[in-house]
């Protein structure tokens, strides 16, 4: 039998005579647990926040409630959600990833719950507002939990392995939900996303580590990460000094004022903002889409709502292994980063060509290759840990998350109101088409260089 080998930890006892051993040693894989962590709980967060959409069609003649009314109720998530950004990213700095990631989870899973015991328009908004600001603090953690656990040539899939979150649940449950729904009506998606989401906050909690307290990690990872770029040493720095010094943890609006003053998170912020358009149609308005505009039954809804999301998942993974397999081939981060997100927010302009065609498979067709492309272009995130200043990943995730989900806002009310006044999604697809275009534009002219931001 093999003597047992030292985990590489600073507690453990030093190998006499086995330096090559110890040189050679394989690097554990923890930093992959913690992403499998973090890609269920974008999943759950975005069927939270998009079950609406999906129970939308038969809740709006229930209550009924307008199409105009409804683009309200559905951006009455990002209003709280904007506003609480920056409190989110700085509670996340204060409290660390696994408490606020818990606490978020639980919150919202309850506000998704109670949805399903609502009984007119204004209690529907409320819980939307609720579960606005319960979600805050999640991408500021995810980024977060990137910049701690990988390096900088990883981060790209990392952010695209736990974004891809956001369109396989809604890809592979769709089918699910909506034979939920008939079977037992729309408040039944409520009561069941709303359970999923307070058990995995439960298991969370018993899971997650940062980097230096994980179990699974040995020296050899740990070293990897720091060398490249990851933050292990940072935070455990940081984490120490704050808890010396909690007091010296205050915050002034002149830091939120600078970094918006960057190029580089401004011009991402605007990109984020178009690309996001994208996704919120698809989140929101897609299913009533297919009933009203292309009168499809449930059935066929259920199936054909599969497809752009799994383009999505694919557009996702592509886009964020492409970046990196050009990063680590000696590409700047310049062309690494921001070549699949201008590529894919110029290919998602392509939804306007849905309106040009009657067949419902070249409809579906198209609207995948557009959910496709935003994928690609969902790569944002990994710029934010590439450019964040250092003990400012809260903050930064913050902002970027303010300013990019103003789309959650704008976008289906303008949706809304297109489809009150002309009775048709035809200007609603030229609309998401033509701000994926500036987005492209905010990437070529204004983003300049991707390095960290020195305050």
């Amino acid at each position: 039998m093999a003597p047992p080998v030292s985990t590489g930890r600073g507690d453990a006892p030093a190998l006499s005579a086995a330096t090559p051993v110890e040189g050679a040693m394989r690097r554990s894989k923890a930093r992959y647990r913690i992403l499998g962590l973090l890609a269920v709980g974008t999943m759950i967060n975005y069927l939270d926040r998009t079950v609406l959409g999906i129970a939308a069609p038969q809740l709006t003649k229930e209550l009924g409630i307008s199409a105009a009314l409804m683009g309200l109720v559905f951006s009455a998530f990002s209003w709280s959600y904007v506003v609480a950004q920056i409190p989110g990213g700085l509670f996340l700095d204060r409290f660390g990833s696994k408490f606020t990631y818990w606490l978020s989870m639980t919150l919202w899973s309850m506000c998704t719950l109670a949805q399903g015991f609502i009984s007119g328009v204004g209690a529907l908004f409320a819980c939307r507002l609720g579960l606005g600001a319960a979600e805050s603090p999640c991408f500021p953690t995810n980024s977060r939990v990137v910049a701690t656990w990988f390096p900088q040539s990883e981060r790209a899939f990392a952010t695209g392995t736990y974004t891809v979150g956001e369109y396989v649940g809604l890809a592979f449950f769709s089918p699910f939900l909506f034979a939920l729904m008939g079977a037992y009506g729309w408040r039944s998606l409520f009561y069941v996303v709303g359970a999923v989401g307070i058990v995995f906050g439960l298991v969370w909690w018993f899971l997650y580590r940062e980097p230096h307290e994980h179990p699974a990690a040995n020296r050899a990872e740990l070293d990897y990460i720091e060398a490249g770029g990851g933050l292990a040493r940072h935070e455990r720095k940081a984490d120490a000094q704050a808890a010396a010094e909690p007091k010296k943890q205050g915050f002034d609006w002149r830091m939120a004022g600078q970094l918006l003053r960057r190029r580089q998170l401004a011009g991402i912020c605007l990109g984020q903002f178009a690309g996001n358009s994208t996704l919120v149609f698809f989140l929101t308005w897609f299913p009533t889409y297919l009933a009203t505009e292309r009168h499809m039954g449930w059935l066929k809804i259920g199936f054909f709502a599969i497809m752009p999301f799994i383009a999505a998942s694919i557009g996702v993974m592509f886009g964020g292994t492409f970046s990196d397999w050009m990063l680590r081939r000696g590409i700047s981060a310049n062309v690494a980063r921001k070549f699949p997100i201008i590529a894919g927010l110029l290919l998602a302009s392509t939804i306007i060509l849905a309106n040009f065609v009657e067949s419902n498979v070249a409809v579906i067709a198209i609207l995948s290759v557009a959910f496709f492309a935003q994928g690609m272009a969902a790569l944002g995130w990994t710029l934010v840990s590439d450019i964040a200043p250092a003990g400012m990943l809260g903050l930064t995730g913050g902002i970027f998350n303010l300013a990019a989900n103003l789309a959650g806002i704008i976008t289906p009310l303008v949706v809304g109101l297109i489809v009150s006044v002309t009775g048709s999604f035809v200007w609603a697809l030229v609309f998401i088409g033509v701000i994926a275009l500036v987005g492209a534009a905010s990437y070529i002219f204004i983003v300049g260089d991707i390095k960290r931001i020195e305050m």
